[in-house]
């Protein structure tokens, strides 16, 4: 029989092992499919702003209340930010930055928005949340070894031997 000290140091490096595979495999591939998922969303959502730009003018003067801003100037702003950040998000390059900013996209959109405080959209509201959430996730991991970000800083450390 094998004694109490044995049993956990096997149980440790079987532990250790099962951390080292999802640190190596499956992070990667959440950190991506988190960083599509997110940028899918704003990504379409800019393209719908520019493609009927009088209905985003519209909205962004009847509806929104982004505050401090001029509703063109929001406008021009909010789906600037939803194309460039959403592409800097998807391809990993600039990652946290363009979680960054798609965070506070996100949150302008919450707060100039107030019938998602008024819990009349809590489909919207809760969507809102969730993207925040995620966001946070890339901003706290960075873009994962699936990003341009990785490749070009290890292809940098190689240039720097």
């Amino acid at each position: 029989m094998q004694s109490c000290k044995a049993l956990c140091d096997k149980a440790m490096r079987w532990c250790q092992c099962g951390r080292h595979a999802l640190d190596t495999y499956l992070q990667p591939v959440l950190l991506l499919a988190i960083r599509l998922y997110v940028a899918r969303a704003f990504f379409m959502s800019g393209l719908t702003k520019v493609h009927d730009w009088s209905a985003t003018l519209a909205l962004f003067r009847d509806e929104y209340h982004v505050p401090v801003l001029p509703p063109a100037l929001a406008a021009v702003m909010g789906a600037g930010g939803e194309l460039i950040f959403s592409i800097l998000l998807a391809f990993g390059l600039f990652g946290r930055l363009g979680a960054l900013g798609l965070f506070f996209v996100n949150l302008m959109a919450v707060i100039s928005y107030p019938a998602l405080f008024e819990f009349e959209c809590p489909a919207a509201i809760n969507d809102h949340f969730y993207w925040g959430a995620l966001l946070l996730v890339v901003l706290a991991f960075g873009s994962g070894k699936l990003s341009v970000d990785f490749f070009a800083c290890r292809k940098w450390a190689d240039c720097k031997k």
